[in-house]
This record gives structure tokens, C-alpha cells and sequence, in this order.
């Protein structure tokens, strides 16, 4: 099983041991838009031979990004442009490369030791945090799925259908998808979804909002004016929070394995997760640009409710076709992101429990995968149907716990991406470690805040600006400690680059991979990753026990 032998023009290439987990992870990549051969590693030469590659290829990075402008997304970017017009367009523009870099780093963890995320915490990190990341995910993930059914509820409501009709419908498609176990099914209808996700197109054509003003809001950062300070950088780090999830990590690299990408067409699958940006782009100025031209000097400025009166008030100033049209793209943007959500659960835990965990197996060939993906959705779309259940309550909680979750997956993300033997020569470069060190320390000072925002609604502009100042000055003093306490390297011996052919670098690189897991050695520990798990580590013990405080205080005498 974990051997497999790859061909590259007419010559042979050396057996690979590698660490996969399933055997139906190896063969061919079968698609949406084309196939691949087991072993089909020869050149593309030409532009047809390359777009058929790529159209291979296609769908990670795709189905990944769509499947992040889901229920909350719309509901955060519509808070924005309902309340603030286009001002914190710009927001979108700076996560662009967060996006790419997180990503970048874990379809390249995924196409190179063909094992998935969590099962890499797991055997890198140990039992504590591969636990953690499983159980959190699980909590996380669980709760997320339920706001996509409420906003499946939402968007019935407003069309004037049954909500319990749409619950179980949605329900029902998102099992089926997954229930033939054929991995190219459950592509297609995702990129079907993909394509009705486009209807946000011709709903921002219909409202046109000015364009100019859609570009300078883009391009050049401000901030509202008369705005409260604190209520304002409370929905940029919503914004932030529901563009980059943990759940995206843990889903692109699993599918990637499940794909059966390896490092040789890594190249194409950065361009796959391109598209998949570019698409989420579209998506979520579409939605924040038809919010902040509807509602733009109108009564209902400033009052977010939910998206179902979203939808009334584009009704009311723009028409029904329009409203109809955001509400298809709601209930399109639910039902993938339910799926892909579901998805990542299910691959995480058949990564840590060693279960079999493929699409491309049956249903009665994988129960254990198919039992929690199925679970996960029935369970959600039940809490949503019942009445009397917390929704807004389980709303808060996704927040907090999403701000608990996402700066700890970034610190493995990072520090599994500097995994010698794991990555090989695909490890991240020195400039990479830095952006995405910068990053880190941005995500843990907006996830405390929105951590400490979701428990005490009243925080303050001088606490918020106090916790921003507080975290920048550890940040830098951390920082600088760790730099100093490293130890110098010497190099012994001359860069590869220097004695090997640059063609023959990139042959090894391309059929380079993980050993089996057994075979790793113990994982060596720089003083600046046992400095970030340290901290990482108090971090975690002091918000997950504020949080789980605060969620029983409101579930027992209410807020």
C-alpha cells in the first residue's frame, strides 16, 4: 500500500515509499473535467496538453475557497454593507495573500506526505494536540454546519416556503452527494455548486453600485465615518474570521490527498486555489457592494438584521428578481458549504482514528467516514428544526470558538511547513516564515479580541486598543528573544543548488515524499517553535475556559 511507481516520459522512476494512510488514495486522479493516469508523469508540452492538466486538476482550491463565502460570510459581508456601505471593502483586498499563503502551504503538506492535517498534528506534535485539534474542529465544525441550515431557513422563510422543507431538502442533497462513492460525482455536483455561486454576478449588475467606488473602497483602506471604533473593528475581524477558517486547512489538504494530487502537479493546483480566490473575491464584493448600494441612505442603514431581511430590502429598493437571485446564491453558498465543512470533519477524524476515509469508497466500504459526515448533517439540520434551540447563542459560540481554533492551526500550519522530513525540499522558504509569522501574531491578537467581545459584549474602544498595543509589544519582544536564543548554523556543506543541475533539482523535487510515519524520527523542536507551543498552549487554556464559562452562563440564566 505504501509504495507505487511513477513514469515520467519513457524512463522509469524509482519506487516511492510513501505515508498513505488509505489505499484508495492511490491511482488515478479522476476529476471533474478530466483524468489523469496512475503514473502519467511525462511532460506537458504545448497549451492544450497543459489546460487539460489543469482541468484536471481543477477543484481543491475551488470548491475550498466557494465553500468559504457560506452562510456567514454572506451575513458578515452584508452586515458591512448594510451598515458601513463599501468602506471596509479593503478588508477583502488584504486577505488575498493570507488566503494564498495559508493554502499554498497545505495543498503543498497534502500533495507531499499524502497524509491529512490532523493526522499530521497527531504523529508530528503528539496525543494532547493531535486530540485538541481533532475534538475542537469536531465543536467548531458542528456548530458551523448549523448556521448553514439556518440560513437555508432564512432564505425559505423569505421565498415564502415551508423552512422545514428546505432543512431536510438541503439535508438530504448534501448526503447524497457524497453517498455513491465516486469521488468525480461529488466533484461535479460541488463545481456545480461553484457555478451557481455566479449568480451573484448578475445580481451586482442589476443593482450596479458605482464602480469607482467599488475600486477606491478596494484598493484604499479608511473607515467609516461616525462609526464606533469598537463595533467596527469587531466586524473587521468578522470579516477576517469568516474569510480564513480553520476548517479550510483541514479540508484542502485532505481532498488533495483524496485526489491523489502528488508533488508534480503542485504548480497547477496553486492555480486551481487562484481561481478559487478569485471566484471568493467576486463573491463576497458582489455581496457587500449590493448591501452597501441598496441600503445607502435608507431607513434600514445601519440595522442588520439577518440575511433574510437582506433579502426584503433588496426587494423593496431594487426588486424581486434581485432578491430572489441573492437568495438562490444563500441557499447555493449553504448547501457547499455544508458539504465541504461536513467533509473536513470526517476526513480529520479518519485521518486520526485510522479509519478507511475516501470518496472514492462506498458507503458500506467506509462506514465509519460516512457515519460522522452523515451524522454531522442530520444532527445540524435537527438542532435547526427544533424548537426552542439557542440559534443565536450557537451562532456566538462558532465565533469564539473559531477565534480559539484558527491562530493554533496557523502555528502548526507553520511549523509542519518547516518539517524537514516532511516536506523535504518543498519546505517553506525563509521570507515565506516570516509573512506567515506576521500573520500568526495579527490572527491571536484579533481572535483574542473577538474571543473577548463574543464573552463581554460591552468591551471597550481602550481595552480593544489596549489588547492590539499589549500584543504588538509581545509579539516584537518574543520575537527578538527567540532570534537571539537561536543557535548559529554553520553550513558544512555547499547548497544542493550549487553542485546539482537545476533540472535534476526539480525532477527530485517533483516525485520527492513523505516516508511512512513510522519512519520519521522524532520531530526536532527549534527554541522558537517550543516558545510559540508554550504560549500557544496558555493561550488555549485561558480563552477555551472563558469561553465554555460564558456558553453555560447563557445557556443556563441568559445574557
Amino acid at each position: 500500500m505504501n509504495e507505487f511507481l511513477a513514469t515520467s516520459g519513457r524512463e522509469r522512476e524509482p519506487v516511492v515509499r510513501a505515508a498513505v494512510l488509505d489505499e484508495a488514495h492511490i491511482g488515478d486522479i479522476n476529476g471533474a473535467f478530466g483524468t489523469i493516469r496512475f503514473g502519467d508523469h511525462g511532460p506537458r508540452v504545448g497549451w492544450r496538453a497543459r489546460l487539460t492538466t489543469l482541468l484536471a486538476i481543477l477543484g481543491p482550491g475551488l470548491i475550498v475557497m466557494v465553500g468559504d463565502n457560506d452562510a456567514g460570510a454572506f451575513s458578515t459581508y452584508a452586515q458591512a454593507g448594510q451598515n458601513y456601505g463599501t468602506t471596509l471593502l479593503w478588508t477583502l483586498m488584504l486577505l488575498i495573500p493570507v488566503l494564498y499563503v495559508n493554502q499554498e502551504m497545505v495543498l503543498r503538506l497534502g500533495a507531499v506526505s499524502g497524509v491529512g492535517h490532523a493526522r499530521l498534528i497527531l504523529a508530528r506534535f503528539g496525543k494532547f494536540w493531535g486530540a485538541f485539534s481533532v475534538i475542537d474542529l469536531f465543536l467548531l465544525n458542528a456548530l458551523t454546519i448549523v448556521t448553514e441550515f439556518i440560513g437555508i431557513s432564512l432564505a425559505f422563510s423569505y421565498l415564502g416556503l415551508p423552512t422545514s422543507v428546505g432543512v431536510l431538502g438541503a439535508a438530504a442533497l448534501v448526503m447524497a452527494a457524497v453517498s455513491m462513492g465516486n469521488f468525480r460525482a461529488f466533484e461535479r455536483f460541488a463545481v456545480l455548486l461553484v457555478f451557481g455561486s455566479l449568480l451573484l454576478v448578475p445580481l451586482i449588475l442589476m443593482v450596479h453600485p458605482p464602480v469607482g467606488q467599488l475600486a477606491h473602497a478596494f484598493f484604499v483602506p479608511q473607515l467609516p465615518e461616525g462609526g464606533q471604533l469598537n463595533e467596527v473593528i469587531l466586524l473587521i475581524i468578522a470579516i477576517v474570521g469568516t474569510t480564513v477558517a480553520p476548517w479550510q486547512l483541514f479540508f484542502q489538504q485532505s481532498y488533495v490527498v483524496d485526489k491523489r494530487i502528488t508533488p508534480r502537479f503542485i504548480r497547477y493546483e496553486r492555480l486551481d486555489l487562484w481561481i478559487g480566490i478569485a471566484c471568493v473575491m467576486i463573491g463576497a464584493v458582489a455581496i457587500l457592494g449590493v448591501a452597501a448600494a441598496v441600503f445607502t441612505g435608507q431607513a434600514e442603514a445601519g440595522n442588520f438584521a439577518d440575511t433574510g431581511a437582506i433579502a426584503a430590502g433588496i426587494e423593496k429598493h431594487a426588486g424581486r428578481l434581485p432578491a430572489i437571485l441573492f437568495t438562490l446564491a444563500l441557499i447555493d453558498a449553504c448547501i457547499i458549504g455544508a458539504a465541504a465543512v461536513s467533509l473536513s470533519t470526517a476526513y480529520a477524524i479518519g485521518d486520526v482514528m485510522s479509519l478507511r476515509h475516501s470518496l472514492h469508497r462506498k458507503v458500506n466500504d467506509a462506514k465509519g467516514f460516512y457515519s460522522v459526515y452523515f451524522g454531522l448533517v442530520l444532527l445540524s439540520a435537527v438542532l435547526v428544526l427544533t424548537p426552542g434551540t439557542p440559534l443565536g447563542l450557537l451562532t456566538n459560540a462558532v465565533q469564539a470558538l473559531a477565534g480559539v481554533l484558527l491562530p493554533s492551526a496557523t502555528v502548526f500550519l507553520l511549523l509542519l511547513c518547516n518539517d524537514r522530513d516532511v516536506l523535504g525540499p518543498w519546505v517553506n522558504s525563509r521570507g515565506l516564515n516570516l509573512f506567515t509569522g506576521a500573520i500568526i501574531a495579527v490572527l491571536v491578537m484579533l481572535s483574542l479580541i473577538l474571543t473577548a467581545a463574543v464573552l463581554y459584549p460591552d468591551i471597550s474602544e481602550t481595552q480593544i486598543e489596549g489588547i492590539l498595543a499589549g500584543g504588538s509589544i509581545l509579539a516584537v519582544i518574543v520575537a527578538i528573544g527567540a532570534r537571539f536564543a537561536e543557535p548559529a548554523v554553520v553550513p558544512t556543506k555547499p547548497a544542493l543548488d550549487s553542485i546539482v543541475p537545476t533540472e535534476q533539482i526539480a525532477r527530485e523535487r517533483n516525485i520527492w515524499r513523505m516516508r511512512p510515519l513510522g519512519e520519521l524520527p522524532p520531530m526536532r523542536l527549534t527554541m522558537l517553535s517550543r516558545i510559540w507551543l508554550i504560549v500557544l498552549r496558555g493561550y488555549l487554556i485561558v480563552a477555551a475556559g472563558l469561553v465554555l464559562a460564558r456558553i453555560v452562563q447563557l445557556a443556563t440564566v441568559g445574557a
